[in-house]
């Protein structure tokens, strides 16, 4: 991974075109970096855990548009079984590729309202994307969750995201995502995962994985995408 850090020392350089790389299915990207104007989509993440006492299904419809070339905009709405949890707006800005066209780098901003405390925070990470060859592709995100200026307990905790993914067919993606999130209700989560075109325009994600919460045990957790651009 040194040739990242290695780019990442050097300007970006002004080109249209962008590594083709795909987007996490649990860490969902606004859109892939370099995304271009008028390009939309609706997607739904539902997760649910595999044991354990807590068996509620959370899901989030959202929808994504790229308001100009490699500057996007997303809003989701969060449940937990079918109560309206959260309140999330999004917003992602590439500064563009490196490597010779094979890395792309950006940022990403997450607000978000908790209904039940009232309660507003937002999320900040730096994004690299990097296409290796025809098959072998990753996206790296890291930044801090709940932030905040001031500090203050549990603020601007780290999070950090890899996933690694495999062109293994025509329309085929495997891929292994893995998240980290510091603090008192932070989590480790490992998601081996699938990416399947259905049809033109249509895509489905799907894993299984394990999720250790702080403190707590890993328990098998699964989670299904489906995707249509327009």
């Amino acid at each position: 991974m040194a040739f990242l850090f290695i780019g990442l020392c050097a300007p970006a350089k002004a080109q249209t075109h962008y590594p083709d790389v795909p987007e996490p299915m649990v860490f969902d990207m606004m859109r892939p970096l370099g995304a271009k104007r008028g390009e939309m989509e609706a997607n739904t993440l539902a997760t649910t855990s595999l044991s354990g006492a807590d068996r509620s299904v959370q899901w989030a419809p959202e929808v994504e548009y790229a308001l100009a070339d490699g500057f996007a905009i997303e809003g989701e709405l969060p449940f937990k079984d079918g109560r309206l949890v959260e309140l999330k707006l999004g917003l992602q800005a590439a500064f563009g590729t490196f490597n010779g066209g094979r890395s792309a780098h950006g940022v990403q901003y997450l607000g978000i309202y908790d209904r039940d405390a009232r309660h507003y925070r937002s999320s900040f990470a730096y994004m690299v994307a990097h296409r290796y060859n025809d098959r072998w592709s990753s996206v790296s995100m890291a930044g801090l969750g709940d932030v905040s200026l001031s500090g203050g307990r549990g603020r601007n905790a780290a999070i950090v995201n890899h996933s690694l993914f495999y062109d293994s067919a025509d329309g085929q993606i495997l891929g292994l995502e893995l998240n980290y999130r510091g603090g008192a209700d932070g989590y480790m989560l490992a998601m081996p995962q699938i990416h399947q075109r259905l049809a033109d325009k249509v895509n489905v994600q799907a894993g299984i994985g394990a999720e250790r919460p702080y403190g707590g045990v890993f328990r098998p957790k699964a989670g299904i995408r489906l995707i249509r651009e327009f």
